[in-house]
């Protein structure tokens, strides 16, 4: 009979109780223990006969020299299966948990699932290379790492490592969660902060920066979507990038100013627990605006107990932040609140924002984990627009100035969303409902008078834009694992539909009254999308795993044009009753990846897939025939991890390349995104990650030349070369106060972005930013210094190369002229933060 061998679902899993109340020290920060090597259980043959899936759960003991001193049967699945798992675990090594630093010893649950004709299963279900720390979920492409949730709660009672204490009194450590999809490869990017959260970040959307080739930046301000840069993509505002957070989507069809616009702002940085971003569209679970790729955002709490944090900071920054957290709940349960305000660097730069989110996750019977989510955000905002280049060297405006003192954003997001998933022998359910209700306000100046020139009342080319959104969804999926072939296989089903009600109006304001003169557009429209797919990890040979499927998309459309005769149409009469249209658009959407290895530590890939976007609302009014912006994006690439004694490695590199039946290009003539026609990129994206117990470096680059398929011309505004580098250090400081050790961390941050092709032949300057963090903790105070642009840096943020007049009503030059988002200058923040509980 041929021997059998399983390796437990997840190395800690659902729910360890807790251990009898006793009295306790001071709690210090503990992360739990990792798994250093391990060895498979094996099926005893004289269980095989009952030909019974069983489950064996047991409570390990690990000491503070990473060996499993003891094992307990919580949950039996017979004596022999008992036995198994309990001679397997022993063989078991890992690197101690720690509080504050230092080695203590833990008390872990480790289920073992026993499948009674399964040879080895799938190698998803391997420990961990890097280190898992708490809130963080360790997840590494190729079919390497965990897929399973993360460490949730400890309770500290552990002893240190110049005292070690009996098992009984080792940490507690218990985990909730649900299970992400399996990795498509080098291109999966599935990133857990951790320790990297001590590199300053301004905002969520910075977070996106970890992952190779994204280069992010925001000329409209606080309130106004990020613009992203993908692996050679315009990304615009969301355009062509589907961005979630927890699952339940960011993008907004049907918006005027961009279709797919993303404003991610009201995601707390600190509530951020890892980031997936997937570049290009090779899972079947990516929907509509996965051109570029997509992100999901997972939040988390880390630290238990009520925190509260204010911040002061440059240019009369204060900011508030309150965190929450039960102590006997993991990191998924959270309440926060945050308030800030500032008056902005340089003109015209001024916010103000408010917002809060709250999440409770649960169990039902032992089987099930549901999660609920709440969400509330409002912000009002001002904005300086953009800068030309000859008014700035000549100096009549200010490298921070702004022409029009009206620009500014105002936004609000509301959202709920429930999911429940219910796991049951080897087959997971899942369902999710989401309602968001979104609005906005977008005031831009780009042009000033160009299109005034001449005319006796000069009233500018300011653009007013409001846009109100209520959205309604639900996503399912079923997930079932079994043997054949005599292998581990998996295959999953799911749905995704999707309602919106969107309205647009669009004005022109005369600069100095900003009273509207006209209406430019006018749009409302319901809209549908409605996603099938089918997503399989196949396993044919032990070095081979297949992945992929395929995604079938439908977009229905019913759009009201209210405004037929822009720009002028509320100075004309209407005719009787408003054109209407319908529409709708299918696509199917094929994608693949094959997978070779894991072969002493490499991992090789190649993938091929297909993305949508789903038309903008003036589109289907002009022209309801139009086809949708499809994308076919193929990549090979190599993945090498190997666990050594100073830390986990990670290192990937893939060259890829993409085509685009519809490109779109933002146009600040027209304050918004326009088509651009068929484009196409090659490229190349590396990157790696060198996590140990003082330390994690996150470093990446990308190269990519793109290119408008008519014109054979660049396309414009994206850095041919971006790279990327990330590192914590951290520790504990040789002093102590009161008895009691004082952990310190650095945070130093590196971006470079290269060159960007501009229209009309011309190229931005490259330049690169350092910031830095630096903070100390004692018991349950953190003091923490940053600084943002260390080196004070005059960065050209954004760069255009188009027609403007902002200072004459004459007959300006029809030749185009450099213009100029300016970033921010050095910035000095300091943080106070204190915890009760916890």
């Amino acid at each position: 009979m041929p021997v059998r061998r399983l390796v437990p679902v997840f190395v800690v899993a659902f729910g360890a109780t807790a251990a009898p109340a006793r009295a306790q020290p001071p709690k210090g920060e503990v992360t739990p223990p990792v798994v250093l090597s391990h060895a498979d259980a094996i099926y005893p043959a004289s269980a095989v006969p009952a030909g019974e899936h069983r489950d064996v759960v047991l409570a390990v003991t690990v000491d503070a020299d990473g060996n499993v001193s003891k094992v307990e049967v919580l949950e039996s699945g017979g004596p022999a299966l008992d036995e198994a798992a309990t001679t397997a675990v022993r063989q078991w090594k890992f690197r101690p948990a720690t509080r504050d630093g230092r080695p203590i010893a833990s008390r872990i649950r480790v289920p073992f699932h026993f499948a009674p004709l399964s040879p080895p299963v799938d190698v998803t279900t391997k420990p961990p290379a890097e280190p898992v720390v708490p809130g963080n979920v360790v997840r590494q492409s190729g079919g390497r790492g965990v897929s399973g949730p993360a460490p949730e709660s400890i309770a500290t009672r552990g002893p240190t490592a110049e005292a070690p204490a009996p098992p009984a009194a080792a940490e507690e450590v218990s985990v909730r969660g649900q299970a992400r999809p399996p990795s498509r490869g080098p291109a999966d990017f599935d990133v857990a902060v951790g320790a990297l959260a001590a590199v300053p970040r301004a905002s969520a959307g910075d977070l996106l920066t970890m992952a190779p080739g994204v280069f992010v930046t925001n000329e409209g301000g606080e309130g106004h979507a990020d613009s992203i840069v993908l692996r050679g993509f315009d990304a615009g505002e969301g355009e062509s990038m589907e961005l979630t957070v927890g699952g339940v989507p960011i993008n907004e069809p049907g918006n005027y100013h961009g279709n797919g616009y993303a404003d991610t702002h009201f995601i707390v940085p600190e509530l951020v627990e890892s980031v997936r971003v997937i570049e290009g569209p090779y899972d079947p679970r990516q929907g509509n605006f996965a051109v570029a790729g997509s992100a999901d955002y997972e939040l988390g709490l880390a630290r238990p107990g009520i925190t509260a944090e204010y911040t002061v900071g440059s240019f009369g920054t204060n900011r508030m932040l309150a965190t929450w957290r039960p102590e006997r709940e993991g990191p998924h349960t959270f309440a926060a609140a945050e308030y800030a305000q500032t008056d902005g660097y340089g003109e015209n730069r001024a916010y103000k924002r408010g917002g809060a989110i709250a999440q409770y996750e649960g169990e039902l019977g032992g089987h099930a984990v549901w999660r609920v989510t709440g969400q509330a955000y409002s912000t009002v905002a001002q904005a300086a627009g953009v800068v030309r280049e000859d008014d700035y060297e000549a100096g009549r405006i200010g490298f921070y100035g702004t022409y029009d003192p009206n620009q500014g954003q105002d936004s609000s997001r509301y959202s709920v969303a429930a999911r429940v998933e219910t796991h049951a022998h080897d087959t997971v359910f899942g369902q999710q409902l989401f309602v968001v209700v979104r609005s906005s306000r977008i005031r831009e100046d780009f042009t000033g008078f160009v299109t005034d020139a001449g005319t006796e009342d000069p009233r500018g080319t300011g653009i007013d834009l409001g846009t109100t959104e209520r959205s309604i969804g639900a996503r399912g999926w079923a997930r079932v694992r079994g043997d054949a072939l005599g292998r581990r296989q998996e295959v999953e089903v799911g749905y995704f539909a999707r309602g919106d009600w969107v309205d647009n109006v669009q004005r022109m304001v005369e600069r100095t009254t900003q009273a509207p003169y006209a209406t430019d557009a006018s749009f409302a429209g319901a809209l549908g999308d409605f996603g099938m797919y089918a997503d399989a990890s196949l396993r044919p040979l032990s070095w081979l795993t297949l992945r992929g499927g395929a995604r079938g998309e439908l977009f229905t459309y019913v759009v009201e044009d209210d405004c037929p005769q822009a720009p002028d149409c509320a100075e004309v009469p209407k005719p009787s009753g408003n054109p209407r249209t319908s529409a709708a658009d299918a696509a199917f959407l094929p994608r693949a990846s094959a997978i070779v290895g894991p072969l002493r530590g490499f991992s090789f890939v190649g993938s091929y897939g297909q993305g949508v976007r789903s038309l903008a609302i003036d589109e289907v009014s002009a022209d309801p025939g139009a086809p949708l912006a499809t994308i076919a994006s193929y990549e090979g690439g190599v993945e090498y991890t190997r666990g050594t004694g100073a830390g986990a490695l990670s290192l990937r590199s893939t060259f890829f390349g993409t085509r685009v039946s519809r490109d779109e290009v933002f146009d600040p003539t027209q304050g918004r995104v326009v088509e651009t026609g068929a484009t196409s990129r090659v490229g190349w994206a590396g990157a790696a990650r060198f996590t140990g117990p003082f330390f994690d470096e996150l470093a990446n680059v990308t190269a990519v030349r793109g290119t408008v398929d008519a014109t054979g011309q660049p396309v414009p505004y994206v850095p041919h070369v971006t790279a990327r580098s990330d590192t914590a250090l951290f520790g504990e400081l040789p002093w102590a106060l009161g008895g009691r050790p004082v952990r310190g961390s650095l945070g130093p941050g590196v971006s470079y972005v290269g060159p960007r092709s501009l229209p009309y032949g011309r190229s931005s300057a490259p330049y690169a930013l350092l910031d830095a963090a630096a903070a100390l903790e004692w018991r349950s105070l953190q003091l923490r210094l940053a600084v943002t642009n260390v080196l004070d840096v005059k960065v050209r943020l954004s760069e255009f190369n188009f027609v403007s007049d902002f200072h004459t009503v004459r007959t300006p030059t029809s030749a185009p002229e450099l213009s100029f988002t300016a970033g921010a200058p050095r910035m000095v923040f300091v943080s106070l933060a204190g915890t009760l509980g916890g």
